[in-house]
């Protein structure tokens, strides 16, 4: 089977991690290929905010837990998070934010890293707390928080692929 093919297949989130760090070569092929996903009239306005700092991430876990209102680890112990956000002014922001996801995902599954999608990411960077962090950063305009790509070693077995449901494709031909 393609190798494309048979990734996209295999996919799955990840619910438990082992708490070692991926190695940051990984990291940055995983990142890259975030940035190449499609944008609306290639603008290529979504960034990723590549959390490795155990501090900051376990903030960044705090936020999230708080904004759904539980005392938990949402990113499910991974040692890293990717967090996209994409420019509010982009017509498109949403869909191309949902498309580096995506890639981050497919690439991280290609390199034998787990992933798991972590929304309130738009919650969180509303707040004027990570406002303010993203001017650190040196972040200029209005961005929406799209997603969390929690990212690491799967600590168990891959879940099992599952069949499709039926009935989703209508051909006109």
């Amino acid at each position: 089977m393609n190798e494309v093919l048979k990734t996209i297949k295999e996919r799955r989130s990840i619910r438990k991690f082992k708490p070692d760090m991926p190695a940051k070569e990984d990291l940055e092929k995983v990142v890259e290929a975030g940035l190449f996903a499609a944008s609306g009239m290639n603008r290529q306005d979504p960034i990723v905010i590549a959390v490795t700092n155990k501090e900051l991430r376990d903030k960044l876990s705090a936020a999230n837990a708080a904004v759904m209102g539980k005392d938990i680890d949402p990113f499910y112990g991974a040692p890293a998070v990717l967090v996209v956000l994409a420019a509010k002014e982009a017509p498109t922001y949403i869909y191309d934010g949902a498309l580096t996801m995506g890639n981050l995902m497919l690439a991280a599954k290609s390199l034998g890293l787990g992933t798991v999608w972590v929304h309130r990411a738009k919650e969180e960077f509303e707040t004027e707390e990570w406002k303010a962090f993203l001017k650190e950063l040196g972040v200029e305009g209005e961005y929406e928080g799209i997603g969390h790509c929690a990212i690491g070693y799967p600590d168990g077995d891959w879940p099992a692929v599952i069949g499709r449901k039926e009935g989703r494709v209508f051909w006109v031909e």
